[in-house]
């Protein structure tokens, strides 16, 4: 086994899931003043981008413009992120990036999916503020990753 190979196994790793809200930002940046600067740790930013109804757009070439749009917008959020991460601390190799386009799935259930695949012991999301009847109808995303969550602490932030 390599050293790079042992200390990866030794790392802790942090999955933060963010978006372009103030939230996801916060969440971002509680980790960077956390445990930035902290041995030990690794963190991978995710973005999934909500994938709209099939009817939504005129044709393929219509959505695969769309997707190429909002995957190329992501990832230059997801790298003013992780040069935050690195800034407070974070060695640049232990700080990765994933975007997606979702599926079917709730954003919760490919978090989670993401999270197993990749073995993160916690997983970080900004706290939505929706009123008590948007989050009855639509849900809210912290609740549900709290819920569903198996062998990983969920890191609410506020």
């Amino acid at each position: 086994m390599s050293a790079e190979t042992n200390d990866r196994m030794k790392d802790k790793h942090v999955l933060i899931a963010v978006d372009e809200s103030e939230n996801a930002k916060r969440a971002m940046l509680y980790v960077a003043d956390f445990l930035g600067g902290f041995p030990g740790f690794r963190a991978t930013l995710l973005s999934v981008i909500p994938e709209p109804e099939a009817d939504f757009f005129e044709n393929e070439e219509a959505r695969k413009a769309w997707t190429r749009e909002q995957l190329d917008s992501a990832n230059r959020m997801l790298e003013n992120y992780r040069q935050v991460l690195i800034q407070s601390g974070f060695p640049p190799e232990k700080v990765r990036s994933r975007s997606c386009v979702g599926d079917a799935k709730s954003l919760s259930e490919i978090i989670l999916e993401v999270q197993c695949e990749m073995s993160c012991c916690t997983v970080v999301v900004g706290r939505g503020h929706k009123t008590k009847s948007e989050e009855f109808i639509l849900g809210s995303l912290s609740s549900q990753l709290v819920h569903q969550a198996k062998n990983c602490a969920v890191w609410v932030v506020e």
